[in-house]
């Protein structure tokens, strides 16, 4: 296979994402919200791997007649805060007014974020609460928590999407790589439990979203404590 194929294959790979995220819509609209997430992590999983391939088989140099930058952005914005977004308001967790300001809230930031210039630092982290709404609306669902809590958290993130704050990538951060990233496989392991379990799931598997969504949350922001706002 040439370096043209591999490179265009990482580029279909990516594409599956929109695919994935029809079939999620297709069960959000179902209210089969078991199954929704089922598929967002499948989505979360190819969104984690296709970034390293792309780069492994230089995409920008072997296939440069799609822009894998832009496709993925796409995606993620589907997969990310536009169908995790309306799950929060259309299972009930959020409904009546609170749930229509958290969408509106989640869509217009999310929007304005996925095309800031500054999204990412020099160490390949994130400045500002990467609109990993998909994450914190899975946790939302495990724990079930009164709509006032989901509405503060939906503010506050909303907010730290623009502010300057690390938020380490799993995979791009070099600094605690070694924890970064068993924490995030950790993370897509609980979610996935918890989602084919339709969220009856065991406590422990609750206290691991918690635990890893904690940690990857934080641990930019305590990076920059330590070690400055360029370390």
């Amino acid at each position: 296979m040439s370096a043209a194929q591999k490179a265009l294959g990482v580029h279909f790979l990516t594409a599956t994402g929109a695919v994935l995220a029809m079939l999620a819509m297709l069960e959000a609209v179902q209210m089969d919200w078991s199954m929704m997430f089922v598929w967002l992590v499948v989505a979360f999983g190819v969104d984690g791997i296709d970034g390293p391939l792309a780069r492994k088989y230089d995409v920008h140099t072997h296939a440069p007649q799609f822009d894998g930058v832009l496709l993925d952005l796409i995606i993620d914005y589907l997969t990310y805060v536009f169908i995790p977004a309306y799950a929060l308001y259309g299972s009930g967790l959020m409904d009546g007014w609170s749930g229509w300001v958290a969408i509106i809230v989640i869509t217009y930031t999310s929007a304005l974020y996925f095309a800031d210039t500054r999204m990412k630092t020099n160490d390949y982290s994130f400045r500002g609460f990467p609109g990993c709404w998909n994450m914190l609306v899975l946790v939302l669902f495990a724990l079930a928590p009164p709509w006032w809590v989901c509405l503060i958290l939906v503010f506050v993130l909303a907010v730290a999407m623009f502010a300057p704050v690390k938020f380490v990538h799993p995979t791009r951060t070099a600094r605690w790589r070694v924890i970064t990233l068993p924490m995030s496989m950790a993370w897509v392991f609980f979610a996935g439990w918890a989602a084919v379990a339709a969220f009856q799931d065991p406590l422990f598997v609750n206290i691991g979203l918690v635990i890893t969504s904690v940690y990857l949350t934080l641990a930019g922001a305590v990076q920059q404590i330590l070690y400055g706002p360029d370390g």
